[in-house]
């Protein structure tokens, strides 16, 4: 069987920026088992998978080693397939998934929005390896919400973290850092971020869309605006345009497409 497959870099407007994922448009569901083994030859972070359904899209993500609830990037790259091939010139995008419910893409222009759950973080006492693995300095709190959710006191902090990834590895949730911004030199970004995985199968992602609906909630309390913006300064970096909406959590970025090809499987 030959299928289509689309790798896109998405919360970027450069090729070689933001966090790559690839897309695999289906006629049909396909096992999961597949799924998973198509994700692990792959070796993304994600790898997302469409099935139309009439004037929505059945949509699911794996990482290397397993099937995630909610991941943002993969879904803007899945909006901009729809949008750039599937159905070009498409301006919103309806997404049934398997645990997150229904989600919404909206493209105005080259920016394209996600409509996805808030998922503020509450005070929470960190396992004993959470901290030494993340190696930095005393945080100011640690909260959790879906992810382990540590605040540091500047972006520097945050940028020059330098975890272990073996200790990491040993806790079944996934770490978010973070910290006011901007860092020196740089103005406009309200907060910065990097996001740890390595039980996933993901040592650090380039851009974490889901991680945003802790951190929109949180700094928006935090900075008394619900309007905001974001960077995530892994070594490929990713931009973020960030809105508190009631429950929900408003969260932009580009995309370019890096390659088209097919896998036969």
């Amino acid at each position: 069987m030959r299928l289509s497959m689309y790798q896109v870099d998405a919360f970027t407007s450069r090729i070689f920026g933001g966090n790559p994922a690839a897309v695999i448009p289906l006629e049909a569901p396909m096992p999961s088992d597949l799924m998973q083994a198509i994700a692990a030859e792959n070796n993304l972070s994600e790898t997302a998978f469409l099935v139309p359904e009439g004037d929505r899209w059945g949509l699911r993500w794996f990482t290397p080693e397993v099937e995630v609830d909610l991941c943002g990037h993969a879904t803007l790259a899945s909006a901009f397939v729809i949008a750039e091939v599937l159905r070009p010139g498409a301006d919103r995008m309806v997404f049934r998934t398997e645990q997150a419910g229904e989600l919404t893409v909206e493209r105005t222009g080259d920016i394209y929005t996600l409509d996805f759950p808030s998922r503020p973080p509450q005070p929470a006492i960190p396992p004993a390896e959470l901290l030494p693995g993340l190696g930095g300095p005393a945080p100011v709190e640690v909260r959790k919400a879906r992810d382990w959710f540590v605040v540091y006191e500047t972006a520097q902090q945050v940028l020059d973290l330098k975890p272990n990834f073996e200790r990491l590895s040993v806790l079944p949730d996934m770490a978010i850092v973070t910290a006011p911004g901007p860092l020196a030199g740089e103005e406009g970004v309200d907060f910065v971020s990097r996001f740890f995985a390595p039980g996933k199968g993901i040592a650090e992602d380039p851009v974490t869309g889901s991680a945003h609906c802790s951190l929109i909630p949180y700094w928006a309390e935090k900075l008394g605006k619900s309007t905001l913006k974001a960077r995530q300064v892994s070594r490929r970096g990713g931009d973020l345009s960030c809105a508190l909406v009631g429950d929900r959590v408003r969260i932009g970025g580009q995309a370019v497409m890096y390659m088209e090809g097919s896998i036969r499987v």
